[in-house]
C-alpha cells in the first residue's frame, strides 16, 4: 500500500511539474542560447547549469500554481492547454504537497544557481535574471491577495516572463551578457505570447470567475479581447519588420514569416471557440522558428545593425 501511495505522489507531482510546458520553455530558453552563440562565445557549462536550475524553478511555478488553482482546476473543464494538470482533483491529495514541493524545488534551484555562480560556472547576471523569474512566476499566482493572475495582470506577466525575460535569461546565462538588442529581437515572440495566453485563459473565464480570480480576460468584453488578441499579434509583425537587421537578422525574420497564416487564423478563432488550438499552433511554431533561424546563423557572425 506504501508503495502504491508513492507511485501515486510521484506520479501526481510529475504531472503537476507539467512536462510538456517544460519542454517548451526549454526551446525558448535554447532560443536564446542560440542567439547568443550567433553573437560571439557560449560557455557550455553555464548553458546546462542554467537549464538544471532553471528546470527546478519551473517545476516550482507550476506546482505553486497548481496549489494556487486548486479549487479553480477543479471546477473547470480541461484541455490539452488549460485547467491546469488536474492531478490533485484526481487523486485527492492535499493541496499542501504540491506547495510543500513547490518550495523544495525552489529552494533547490536558486541553489543550484547560486553554487554555479560561486564556482564562476553561472554568469552573475544569469542569477540574478533565475532569481527574477522566480519571484515573478510565484507572483503569479501566490500569494492570493496579491497574485497577478487574480488582479488582471496575469496574462501580460506571463507575457513578460515566458516571452522575453526566459529567453534573454538563455542568452544571458550562455553568454554573460544582456545587451538591449536581445531584448527587441525577442519581444515579437512576447507579444505572439501574450496573444496566446489569452487565448488560452479563454476557456477558463467562468470557472476562474466562480472562484474569485479575476483575470483579464474576466474583466473585458470579448470584442475588446479580440482586439487586443489581434493587436498583439499584428505588433508582433511589426516589431519583426521594424528589428531587422539591427536585432535580428533577415534569414530568422525570414523563418518567422511561416506563422502568418496560423495567425491569421488565430484571430478569426478568438473568443468564437473554446479551444486556442491556433493561438498556442502560432506561438509554439514561431518559438521554433526563431530557435531554427539562429541555429544556421554561423557562431559569432551576428553584429547587431550587421548581417547574417
Amino acid at each position: 500500500m506504501a508503495d502504491r501511495d508513492l507511485r501515486v505522489l510521484a506520479g501526481a507531482l510529475i504531472s503537476m511539474s507539467r512536462p510538456s510546458q517544460v519542454i517548451l520553455i526549454v526551446v525558448v530558453y535554447f532560443a536564446g542560447v542560440t542567439a547568443a552563440r550567433a553573437n560571439g562565445a557560449v560557455d557550455l557549462a553555464a548553458i546546462l547549469i542554467g537549464l538544471a536550475a532553471l528546470s527546478l524553478v519551473l517545476a516550482s511555478v507550476h506546482l505553486a500554481n497548481e496549489h494556487a488553482d486548486a479549487e479553480t482546476d477543479a471546477a473547470t473543464r480541461r484541455t490539452a492547454f488549460s485547467g491546469g494538470s488536474g492531478a490533485l482533483s484526481r487523486t485527492g491529495l492535499d493541496p499542501q504537497i504540491a506547495l510543500h514541493a513547490a518550495g523544495a524545488c525552489a529552494v533547490v534551484g536558486l541553489s543550484l544557481g547560486v553554487l554555479g555562480t560561486i564556482v564562476g560556472a553561472l554568469p552573475p547576471l544569469g542569477l540574478g535574471l533565475l532569481l527574477a523569474g522566480t519571484i515573478g512566476g510565484w507572483a503569479y499566482s501566490l500569494p492570493r491577495s496579491f497574485a497577478l493572475n487574480r488582479h488582471g495582470l496575469g496574462e501580460i506577466g506571463n507575457a513578460i516572463l515566458g516571452g522575453l525575460l526566459l529567453p534573454v535569461y538563455g542568452f544571458a546565462a550562455a553568454s554573460g551578457s544582456m545587451p538591449t538588442w536581445v531584448i527587441a529581437a525577442f519581444l515579437p515572440f512576447a507579444l505572439v505570447d501574450l496573444a496566446s495566453v489569452l487565448a488560452t485563459a479563454w476557456p477558463d473565464r467562468r470557472a476562474d470567475e466562480a472562484s474569485g480570480k479575476r483575470t483579464l480576460v474576466t474583466r473585458i468584453s470579448p470584442k475588446l479581447l479580440r482586439v487586443i488578441h489581434a493587436a498583439s499579434l499584428g505588433a508582433a509583425g511589426v516589431v519583426t519588420a521594424v528589428v531587422t537587421g539591427r536585432a535580428i537578422p533577415s534569414s530568422v525574420a525570414l523563418a518567422s514569416l511561416v506563422l502568418v497564416p496560423p495567425a491569421l487564423i488565430a484571430t478569426t478563432r478568438m473568443t468564437s471557440t473554446e479551444s486556442p488550438l491556433w493561438s498556442v499552433a502560432t506561438m509554439v511554431g514561431l518559438i521554433v522558428a526563431l530557435l531554427l533561424g539562429w541555429l544556421l546563423v554561423p557562431p559569432g557572425s551576428w553584429l547587431p545593425g550587421g548581417s547574417a
